[in-house]
């Protein structure tokens, strides 16, 4: 990655814009890359109509740059995305967004937000979530290792 390349990913990891918790959330799911032990919750909050759209999402964990860089990209397509729409955004619009070439050694990175985000969706159930099959495990909801110091992630 060079320096201008990785611009992206770079202000992503170190100012993202969509780290944190979301006060009541309506869905969460997380999910850990078993390759590199990278870990991420997303947090999805609707708005408050039956048919609504993705009002906020967040997310939190221990993940390396670009999986902290895709989270916070993901992040900002998803909102205002009805939940079926967001279910279905792509890698490829990730990568897009990301500004450079990823290895494909770490696509998985790319990948993680991706499946956390579509297994949070999954989670939403009855008529409000998308008909699709959730991504990795659910977890319990508990303190995920932080970011400490990070600038970003406070609630709109």
């Amino acid at each position: 990655m060079t320096a201008l390349n990785g611009d992206v990913i770079l202000e992503r990891f170190r100012h993202p814009r969509h780290f944190g918790e979301l006060p009541a959330p309506d869905a969460t799911h997380e999910d850990v890359n078993p390759l590199c032990g990278d870990r991420l919750r997303v947090e999805v909050r609707l708005g408050g109509e039956a048919e609504a759209a993705i009002e906020a999402v967040r997310f939190q964990g221990d993940a390396c740059a670009i999986a902290i860089a895709s989270a916070d990209l993901l992040a900002e397509m998803a909102e205002g995305q009805h939940p079926g729409a967001a279910a279905r955004i792509e890698r490829e619009a990730i990568l897009r967004a990301l500004g450079t070439t990823i290895r494909t050694s770490r696509l998985g990175c790319v990948m993680l937000p991706l499946t956390a985000l579509r297994g949070a969706l999954a989670n939403l159930g009855g008529t409000r979530g998308p008909a699709m099959a959730g991504g990795g495990a659910d977890r319990a909801a508990g303190p995920l290792p932080g970011r400490e110091g990070v600038e970003g992630g406070a609630d709109r």
